[in-house]
Formats: C-alpha cells, structure tokens, sequence
C-alpha cells in the first residue's frame, strides 16, 4: 500500500447530545462523505469512541492548506451542508475540538484503502478492525530528532507488543485557512494510529507495552522530558461506511 496524498489532515472530535451518535452517524455516512469528497476533501475515517457513548471522532484530509480552504468553502457553502446542517447541528454539544496535524515524515501518511468503503445501503465487505489513536501532548515541537527516535526506538517497540503504527502525525501550525471552522493551533501534539482486530487485542498490546523493558528504559524517560501532560488514548470502532476499517 502506498501513503494517501493527504499532507494536511484533521482529527475532529465531536461531543453529542446523549443518545445522538446514531443519528449523526447515519446523516454523516449517508451525506457527507461523497459530498465533501466531490469537493477536494479526503473522508478518511469516521468513528465511535468505544469510551464515550456521545463522542463521534472523523479525519478529513487535504492536499495542502489552499486547496482546504476551497473545499470547505465549497462544501459548507453548498447544497448538502444546507440541507443538512440543521439536522446534523441539532445532535452536538460541541465541534471545535479539532487538531491540525501533517504526516510527521513521508513514511507517516495514513494507507490507501482502496475499496475499503461500502456503498450507501450496502453492507461492508468484512467487520471492521478498531483503531487506537494515541495522541502526546509536548511542552515544545516535535522536531526531527524526535521523530528520528519516534521511527527508530519507539515504533519497533510498538510493533513487537502487537501495536505497529499504521500512521503517525505532528502537529501542523500553518494559519487556519478556513476560520469559520475552529482548530487548535495553541497545541503541540504527536499522534499514532493502529489497528487491532477486538478489544482484547488493544488490550493486549497495552499490557504487553506496560511490561516491556525497553519501553520503560528506552522510551519513556525520552517520551517524559517532552510531555506537556500525559497521552490520551482514544479507542476507535468505524462507522458502517468508513475508509478506515
């Protein structure tokens, strides 16, 4: 598989009204993935948080930050945002939890998935994975060195306890192109993703990274000059119709 042609990407988390998700998550899948796509956007996966009944987290990417301001002006400005936002709008409490991010380096872009996503009313074509999103939150950027050691202490860590990472991205500081939508550009962050095929395998691999000795004598001490806070950690189930699956 090849990186997906997405340099800028969004991690979005939105907090729901109780007992809505379902009800966004079936406007969005049927809406807002073709139409956003038509329009210069990349829908690379929408999900369940499996901690949070009333979250729903999706990504979005772009080709470069010019080409997102047309697409969200196109999209919001257009016809299937107007017919639907009123719907959509009524199912959050809050959307402006929103991360900026890039690939961290040209190995760190998210796969193609080709195929992957159903057609609307089709069933999908095996179950989903789940993913694990493990977000760091620095007290400066993460520079070169850092995703040099990301690449070459960390990664091979993740791998041998069952967690390699399918993707992994920084923060991006470019100025928002698109203000109506806000993002967190006050954040220095560094975020993996991996896929696992139950919740037993999440949980696994956290206990095996728990009592790994090279991540506690090779890793952590690095990982803990820079933390700003501790990591968060988001448990990930696609949607019916997500890319990533």
């Amino acid at each position: 598989m090849k990186a997906l042609r997405c340099p800028v990407v969004e991690l979005r988390q939105y907090t729901l009204h109780p007992g809505r998700r379902d009800v966004l998550v079936d406007l969005f899948d049927r809406e807002f993935v073709e139409s956003q796509e038509s329009v210069g956007a990349t829908v690379l996966g929408q999900f369940r948080d499996l901690d949070d009944p009333d979250r729903f987290v999706w990504l979005r990417g772009f080709e470069d930050m010019p080409r997102r301001a047309r697409a969200l002006e196109s999209f919001y400005g257009g016809p299937v945002w107007q017919a639907h936002r009123d719907e959509a709008n009524a199912t959050m409490i809050d959307s402006d939890d929103v991360l900026l991010l890039r690939p961290a380096s040209a190995r760190g872009g998210f796969p193609v998935t080709d195929g992957a996503r159903p057609a609307p009313g089709e069933p999908a074509p095996s179950p989903p994975s789940l993913f694990l999103a493990t977000i760091w939150y620095g007290h400066r950027s993460f520079d070169t060195p850092f995703v040099e050691f990301f690449e070459q202490r960390v990664r091979p860590v993740l791998a041998e306890t069952g967690g390699e990472p399918l993707a992994y991205l920084q923060s991006e500081h470019s100025p928002n192109t698109f203000p109506a939508l806000p993002v967190r550009l006050d954040e220095e962050v560094f975020v993996w993703f991996a896929r696992f095929t139950d919740e037993a395998h999440i949980d696994d691999h956290l206990e095996r990274l728990r009592l790994s000795g090279r991540w506690r004598e090779e890793v952590l001490p690095t990982l803990s000059k820079r933390w700003a806070r501790l990591p968060h950690r988001l448990r990930l189930a696609p949607t019916e119709r997500s890319a990533l699956r």
